[in-house]
């Protein structure tokens, strides 16, 4: 069944856009609120720093892991269905994390429950959109709105979490996320799928465990770094191995022509890939600089949850003020202008972070390296979106949509592992400057990535997904 065309397929969506924005908006949320919980977290529940970092990154991580095995599921169950069965999990991890009476509750419901329930969510999301808007326009505008929510999420995430917390409670911040998946449930009973679920469709089990085994052995490894080098290595190595088995595994079911979790040619597009690298890269900086700036407010600088949260104000209007000029500005620059753009005003924040925030006493030091991060961010997170699910076709889009998300997934748990290990570990004694200057360093990947897709990708595309 096709997707509806014409104008229908411009203004029957519209209603539907607010509980797949609002969804997108509690799952990027939920990776950032607890940035500003360190503190409070910890001392009710007895634990440290590295626990709530732990906590932290297995969220993220269960997203990433599960995302690509969550876009596939939407083939066989439904697009509609899936998106029910993750508000439902999310809804109980949120109650659950709320009651958490220790670290290990707290992990069950945040971590695992909610990580699930993003990971049945987020897929839906994108291929509704990408389905449901058919016209480069409308398309790059529901994007925008989408991504919009997604960035605010991350960004204001510190804000509205500092705030519950000092109000209320860290608890109270969890009925907060609750109360935000019954609101996306009432909203989305409008949700329509174009698509009908296909019951037959297979869906391989060996392929979702190898993937996801090997996404957590390898984000693990790195947390071992501040513990024992050895271990670290070893872990890495093993995910290593597991990944390419999985590789292994999902071309031999390929070549007995049976559908893997994955099709391969979902790699071999070379403006797909490109797109993927910037993704990861985005979430990577987001994340990486969200965790360093706050355990360095709250640990270094003694902030409460809301004056540390106030201080990202000025990354959550960096990124809603580009956010919303998405389609805009993808009418008046090619893609690779903006997500090069982005990378440059993202690197050049974080180098104001790095030189002035830590020679200032004064908190609002920190806003204009904020600033420009969240300016940076919002020029380039659709672009990436719609580089990557432009590339495939319909009836690919459940993959692509999966593995598009599990990028940046990965990218923001790669982004809190990363940065939360060099903190933990300090080994020169300026453990700040060292997380910065290593965002920094992603940032220049993800630029150097983005020179290398065409001059033109919506013109290429612009009669829809596949078209190339």
């Amino acid at each position: 069944m096709a997707p509806p065309t014409g104008s229908a397929a411009t203004s029957a969506p519209r209603g539907v856009l607010v509980p797949l924005a609002l969804a997108q908006f509690i799952c990027s949320f939920a990776g950032s609120n607890m940035n500003v919980m360190i503190n409070d977290i910890s001392a009710d529940l007895d634990t440290t720093v590295q626990g709530v970092q732990v906590a932290i990154t297995i969220f993220l991580l269960v997203m990433a892991a599960l995302m690509i095995p969550g876009g596939k599921l939407t083939d066989r169950y439904g697009r509609r269905r899936c998106f029910q069965a993750g508000l439902l999990i999310y809804g109980i991890g949120a109650l659950l994390s709320a009651a958490a009476p220790g670290l290990g509750i707290l992990i069950l419901g945040n971590s695992i429950l909610e990580g699930v329930g993003t990971a049945l969510l987020i897929p839906p999301v994108y291929i509704l959109t990408t389905l449901l808007f058919t016209e480069t326009a409308s398309r790059a505008r529901a994007f925008g709105v989408i991504m919009a929510m997604g960035g605010i999420g991350a960004a204001a995430g510190p804000l509205i979490g500092g705030l519950i917390t000092t109000a209320l409670s860290w608890r109270a911040a969890f009925l907060f996320q609750a109360l935000v998946v019954l609101c996306i449930a009432v909203l989305g009973r409008r949700v329509e799928d174009p698509l009908p679920p296909d019951p037959t469709r297979p869906f391989d089990v060996m392929g979702a465990v190898l993937s996801a085994v090997g996404l957590t052995l390898v984000v693990l490894g790195i947390q071992l770094a501040d513990n024992d080098i050895r271990l670290m290595v070893a872990t890495i190595a093993f995910g290593a191995v597991v990944l390419a088995c999985f590789v292994g595994h999902i071309r031999a079911r390929e070549r007995a022509g049976r559908e893997p979790l994955i099709a391969t040619r979902m790699f071999t597009d070379r403006v797909a890939n490109l797109g993927l690298v910037t993704q990861l890269a985005q979430w990577l900086l987001l994340m990486g600089t969200s965790f360093v700036v706050a355990a360095y407010l709250q640990v270094v600088r003694g902030y409460n949850a809301v004056e540390t949260g106030v201080i990202f104000t000025a990354a959550t209007l960096g990124l809603l003020t580009t956010s919303l000029a998405a389609a805009r500005l993808a009418r008046r620059h090619p893609q690779r202008t903006l997500i090069r753009t982005g990378f440059l005003v993202g690197i050049l924040g974080v180098a104001i972070l790095l030189t002035l925030a830590d020679r200032s006493l004064s908190p609002w030091a920190f806003a204009p390296g904020l600033l420009l991060i969240g300016l940076g961010l919002g020029l380039m997170l659709t672009p990436s979106v719609t580089v990557v699910q432009s590339s495939f076709g319909e009836d690919e889009q459940g993959e692509i949509s999966g593995l598009s998300r599990s990028a940046s997934n990965l990218g923001s748990s790669l982004g809190t592992a990363v940065a939360g290990t060099i903190l933990v570990a300090n080994l020169t004694g300026h453990a700040y400057a060292d997380a910065m200057v290593t965002l920094a360093g992603v940032g220049l990947a993800g630029f150097l990535a983005a020179t290398f897709l065409p001059h033109r990708v919506i013109a290429d595309n612009a009669s829809g997904p596949g078209a190339r």
